[in-house]
Order: C-alpha cells, then structure tokens, then sequence
C-alpha cells in the first residue's frame, strides 16, 4: 500500500521555523519530521511514498534528491571530479513528490495525487504528527469495517495543569497534562479506499469538512481508537518537547 503524506501548509504558528522551510522539514533529533513519520510507517513494511508539496516544497525535493548526501560518509576527489559515497544509511524508500499547489485546500491536496494511487486503497496522514500507532491493527479495523474511510481517533492530554481544589480553594490534587475533555478528536492515520476521491471536489476543498462530513452521514467512515501516544508538532513548545523526548531516548514514537 501507498502512503500519502500531507506536507504542504503553512505551519504559521511555527514561524521561528518555517519562514525558510516547510512545517513538515522542521527537525526533531537532527531529521525532518517527515522522515520520522516514514520511518514508521517503513517500520511496518510502507515503503512506498507520495507525498504532497505545497509551500516550500522544494526544499523537501532537494532534500530527498541528495538524501546520500545528507546520510553518508563522502570522499571527495577534486582531481577526478568524482565523489564517493561511503557507509550509506539509506532507506528502501520510493518517494513520489507531487506539487499541489501552495494554496490548496487538504482535499485538493489529496485530490491532485489521485493518479499516482490508482484503484487501491491508501495510507494517508498529516506531515506533522508522530504517534506509536498500530498500523496493522489500523489497517485491520479498516478492513472489518467494511466502510470508504478510517481515521485514527485520539484523546489530547490538555495544554494546561489541572487543578483540584476544595470548598476553600485546598489545592487537593495537580495534574500537569490532563486527559482533554475525553472527546475522540482526529489524529490523522487514514487508511482511505479509492472511492474516497469521489468525495472531493477541487482545490478549494478541505478534507475535514464536507468529504469527511458526507461520508460520515453516508455511514462510509470508521473510527479507531487509539489509546497510545500522539502527538502534533504545531508550535515551538510542542517542537522542543519532542526534541527533548528523542535526546533523552524516550521518543515513544520510535518504534524502529
């Protein structure tokens, strides 16, 4: 199964980054999150990638086109003009990278890929997300269900400590990251049948509003609930907490 990945947008709240690269080029431990997310979905046999450019996307092009640059030992003969590439740690990945438009909407985005998919069914998520997910047990919901669209469903500790506090105002009880209000929110992790680009419109459309509203009253979509960890990379204190996660060795997200 292809894998789409969304890595198009703005990410405007993480200006301090992305004035000169896209969200999804932003590094956590050293390496775009975008190769953090297709490590694992690789993790568990994915290997084949398109992803969606939009903003900046030439920077994630150029990254992958000298990726034995990025991740080998090199020998440079100036004489011979020739360069050796030595100890390589290179992926067997197959990457597809399809402009979409820097104003395009998510399902346009998802629209514009259309071609590369083909009759199958898909994998497809957001370039800023990390999760441990199961993505066989995801895939095996989607499969049982028998419906056009499944969407991991997530619980998001809250932004702020929770407070316990007596008739007198006692602090009982602190909480630093509370469960939210216990409502299952989307965390991205589709797994989408073909059928789903009939829902979209054109570049104007936004994924999360009427293809996955009309398939949701048309009873076509599915949820899975997932009870692990996840975690979007939408500001710079979410950056610096899963950077601090991958220096100590507790990224929870690395399951390779």
């Amino acid at each position: 199964m292809k894998v789409v990945i969304l890595a198009g947008g703005l990410g405007t709240r993480l200006s301090e980054e992305t004035t000169i690269k896209p969200k999804p080029m932003v590094e956590i431990g050293g390496m775009p999150i975008l190769w953090h997310i297709m490590k694992i979905y690789s993790s568990y046999g994915f290997n084949e990638f398109v992803i969606c450019l939009g903003y900046k996307g030439y920077v994630i092009k150029e990254f992958f086109n000298n990726y034995f640059l990025h991740r080998s030992d090199i020998t440079v003969d100036l004489k011979n003009n020739k360069v050796t590439f030595n100890d390589s740690d290179a992926e067997p990945w197959t990457i597809t990278l399809v402009d979409t438009g820097v104003n395009s909407m998510t399902g346009g985005r998802i629209k514009r890929i259309q071609k590369h998919i083909g009759n199958e069914p898909f994998f497809l998520t957001y370039g800023d997300g990390l999760s441990d997910v199961n993505l066989l047990e995801l895939l095996s919901t989607h499969k049982k269900a028998n419906k056009l669209l499944t969407v991991t469903s997530v619980q998001p500790n809250g932004r702020f400590g929770a407070l316990n506090l007596s008739e007198t105002n006692e602090v009982l009880s602190f909480l630093e990251k509370p469960k939210g209000d216990g409502s299952w929110i989307n965390g991205g992790y589709f797994v989408c049948e073909p059928e789903v680009f009939n829902f979209i419109s054109g570049d104007e459309s936004v994924f999360e509003k009427e293809p996955m509203e009309n398939l949701a009253k048309g009873g076509k979509m599915q949820a899975y609930l997932h009870h692990g960890f996840w975690k979007p990379m939408d500001t710079l204190r979410d950056k610096v907490e899963l950077e601090q996660q991958w220096d100590s060795g507790s990224a929870q997200w690395k399951i390779w």
